[in-house]
């Protein structure tokens, strides 16, 4: 198992970290345009190899994707991050292209890759994605609401007062400060709703703390968070490798599902050894079906932005 991340910033290198220390992939290519920055941080991470218990071999790159020929699984972090103050949508302009180049020299050196697209904004990237490469549409996956829900689940457990392990709860919709609908009717504590434990003040300041995460550390960090972007990347990297068969919200293009056509925005899908598996249609209240035509309207905006 062999996995390309393109980028070796903050979030690259955090994804690379934690695929590396949960031990699934025999090799993790890190590939940088920065001369030298990949290879540091590759071999920083190799010289805790021996300390944290794994065998995952780390390999940095500057700008030959020639190192990342077979690869199964490519992501790619690489863009502008966020500065304070910034939104997602205001990327575009640089990201698209270099998410438009990236994901050619991929599929040129791995033809039957599947890739993760991360850089923002998201739902956008992983259209242009769909728009400008030869791959399928099951092997071109938008990381956000996997993101997203671990940070819904971040504040439903602090407003429970109960450790994250009783919660459960997902976000689909864009991934936007704006576009983000939280689930907080299907979200639960030990299979008990949350709604049994919380008023709805609560589950409305709860989803709107949810919608500003990323915004929120933006102002704290200066920057883009990174860890738990990173884990999130990895949790889907190893639902793939492993053939898990494990539930993330995910943006994939969609035809018809969800009563929305021609866009990539995060539902819930099936991951495994062939990318996206199954699309799961989830009942949805008219409030919610509202605020994903709301989130949807919004992706579409930005999508008109490209110049494909």
């Amino acid at each position: 198992m062999k996995v390309t991340v393109v980028g070796a910033g903050a979030v690259g290198a955090s994804c690379a970290e934690y695929i590396a220390i949960k031990n699934f992939a025999s090799e993790v290519v890190l590939l940088d345009i920065k001369e030298g920055y990949a290879e540091g941080k590759a071999m920083d991470l190799m010289q805790t190899a021996s300390l944290n218990g794994f065998d995952t071999k780390i390999t940095g790159v500057t700008n030959d994707y020639s190192k990342t020929a077979n690869s199964d699984i490519a992501v790619i972090t690489s863009g502008i991050p966020r500065k304070p103050g910034m939104t997602r949508e205001e990327l575009i302009g640089i990201n698209a292209g270099i998410v438009k180049t990236v994901s050619a020299n991929l599929v040129e050196h791995s033809p039957n890759v599947t890739l993760i697209i991360v850089s923002n904004p998201m739902d956008t990237m992983t259209y242009l994605v769909h728009k400008t490469t030869s791959l399928p549409k099951h092997k071109i996956i938008g990381m956000g609401g996997a993101l997203d829900s671990a940070r819904f689940k971040y504040r439903l457990a602090e407003a429970l007062e109960a450790p994250i392990s009783d919660v459960d709860g997902m976000v689909i919709g864009g991934h936007s400060d704006t576009g983000m609908v939280p689930l907080t009717s299907h979200a639960t504590r030990n299979s008990i709703r949350v709604s049994e434990f919380l008023s709805d003040d609560r589950l409305e300041q709860v989803a709107a703390d949810t919608k500003v995460g990323g915004a929120t550390l933006t102002k704290l960090l200066g920057t883009s968070a990174w860890y738990a972007p990173g884990a999130a990347v990895s949790g889907l990297v190893q639902a793939i490798a492993c053939d898990q068969k494990k539930i993330f919200p995910c943006s994939t293009l969609l035809e018809g599902e969800y009563d929305l056509n021609d866009i990539c925005i995060g539902v819930p899908v099936v991951l495994g050894k062939n990318g996206i598996e199954k699309i799961v249609d989830i009942p949805l209240s008219d409030a919610e079906k509202a605020k994903m035509q709301e989130s949807a309207a919004g992706v579409k905006k930005t999508n008109g932005l490209l110049e494909l």
